[in-house]
């Protein structure tokens, strides 16, 4: 199968600790055989060098927006994929890489330097909070049967 008829993938992490890049890249062991016939990794730092960001077919995205950079290219992601999947706690729920919104007034007070030197958002977000989300993967670290149930629906939808 030649690349232009592969699945466009990328794999993008934000604020989060990427257990679910470890997950995925377990899961990879796996199915490598069967994956590199039917991806395109065009996006995957864990995975590759030379990363592009172009159309994608698929964008796995794990972590959540914590700052405007980071609110930026989950936008740009969002624009150049067909598929968007929110993979992870962070992701879909914002905790715990979040956990500084439920600060007291005085615990924030505290941080106002860190989150100035980052040029922080004023609110960790989840990834729906930013742009439209088309799957979900739930989870700290994801449950590698899931995943690769949402992958498998997913490579279902595209080889139809």
């Amino acid at each position: 199968m030649s690349n232009d008829s592969k699945i466009k993938i990328g794999w993008f992490s934000f604020s989060c600790c990427e257990d679910s890049t470890v997950i995925m890249t377990e899961v990879m062991n796996d199915h490598w055989r069967e994956w590199k016939k039917i991806f395109d990794f065009r996006h995957a730092r864990v995975l590759k060098t030379k990363n592009v960001l172009d159309e994608l077919d698929i964008a796995f995205v794990e972590g959540a927006a914590a700052s405007e950079e980071q609110e930026k290219k989950i936008r740009e992601i969002r624009e150049k994929s067909k598929i968007f999947v929110a993979v992870g706690a962070c992701a879909v729920q914002g905790l715990p890489a979040g956990q500084r919104n439920t600060f007291t007034e005085g615990q924030k007070k505290e941080i106002e330097f860190l989150l100035a030197r980052f040029g922080a958002l004023p609110k960790v977000l989840k990834l729906s909070e930013v742009v439209k989300v088309d799957a979900e993967i739930p989870g700290c670290p994801i449950d590698p049967n899931k995943f690769l149930e949402v992958v498998n629906k997913l490579v279902g939808e595209f080889q139809k």
